[in-house]
């Protein structure tokens, strides 16, 4: 009488077990190297899709967690100097998007006839850095799930295309590291993608990218505030949490570890160690990224939502690349 209800339950976990087998092996297979940014983003959205990833949750706060350290490893390779050369660049270039973005997605979002809570989570996640920025701004919004995994999808279907498409527009237009480095910095949504995107086109791309990504990153704070005052004025709401925001620590460190990389010679000259075990870290990361993808929030990628999305990143990749190549060598 027992072994039927023994069967049952090694059915039912099975698809766990399976689950478990395929992203512990892509994970060794990531780390152990040979394996692009856009291969691991690939193979982390196939098992998503095909197995039903049912630790989705986890992989993603997992894939948060590792990018973060990555990124923080990241800057003991780099210089500090030429982090803050690059980083003002991203500053003033993520200035000016920013505002073009904001005016160009309240026009499109009416026009679209978006719920003006979605339009607002595409924009800002569009012009800032992508689930990051979304989050934060969702934290002091009264958002249902549902505009969060719209805004969410979006993003990330968008930042799935940059990965493969960035290096090759690269190549195609013959940008140098520099250019492709500061293009993807201002123009890809998440730094997951930036750092992708970059990596496989060059390691000084990689150095640039990241930096001017991170000082875009930093708007995050402002912007979350000017829509909280915003937000609050048009609706006064008792669950809308307005005095949250989240603050991006893991930019202080980056920078703190650039510092270390500059003044110390030890650090300077294990760099390079430190470096390829961040692009390995990095690469994991997308896997996770992909793995932690469920098929609702696919479903939930409306088609106006993803069209306010391609056309806000239309305007932002081709108009920031034509100033690039004028003022980028």
């Amino acid at each position: 009488m027992d072994s039927p209800s023994r069967d049952d339950e090694i059915h039912a976990a099975a698809p766990h077990m399976l689950a478990w087998a395929l992203l512990l092996a892509g994970g060794l297979v990531c780390l152990w190297g040979g394996v692009s940014p856009p291969q691991a983003l690939a193979a982390g959205l196939a098992l998503a899709l095909l197995v039903a990833n049912p630790h989705a949750g986890l992989t993603r706060i997992t894939a948060q967690q590792l990018l973060q350290i990555s990124v923080v490893a990241l800057g003991f390779s780099m210089d500090l100097h030429a982090v803050s050369r690059a980083g003002l660049h991203g500053f003033w270039f993520a200035a000016v998007s920013i505002a073009v973005t904001w005016g160009l997605g309240y026009a499109l979002g009416r026009g679209l006839h978006i719920r003006p809570v979605t339009a607002t989570l595409v924009t800002v996640g569009t012009a800032i850095c992508g689930g990051s920025a979304i989050a934060a701004v969702g934290s002091v919004m009264v958002v249902g799930e549902a505009e969060m995994s719209a805004a969410l999808g979006t993003v990330f279907l968008l930042n799935a295309v940059a990965l493969y498409i960035f290096p090759l527009a690269g190549h195609y237009l013959g940008l140098s590291q520099s250019q492709f480095g500061t293009w993807a910095g201002v123009a890809i949504h998440d730094i997951s993608s930036v750092v992708g995107a970059a990596a496989a086109y060059g390691h000084h791309a990689l150095q640039v990218a990241t930096a001017v990504k991170l000082s875009r990153a930093l708007w995050i704070v402002p912007v979350t505030m000017l829509v909280s005052m915003l937000h609050r004025r048009r609706i006064a709401h008792p669950e809308a949490n307005t005095n949250r925001v989240t603050i991006p620590w893991f930019i202080v460190l980056f920078m703190l570890a650039s510092l270390m990389r500059t003044l110390v010679p030890a650090v300077a000259s294990a760099a390079p160690v430190i470096t390829a075990v961040a692009e390995r870290g990095l690469t994991l990361t997308l896997f996770l990224i992909g793995a932690g993808l469920s098929r609702d929030t696919l479903r939930a990628v409306g088609l106006r939502p993803l069209v306010l999305g391609m056309l806000l990143w239309v305007v932002i990749s081709v108009g920031s690349l034509a100033v690039i190549q004028r003022l980028v060598v």
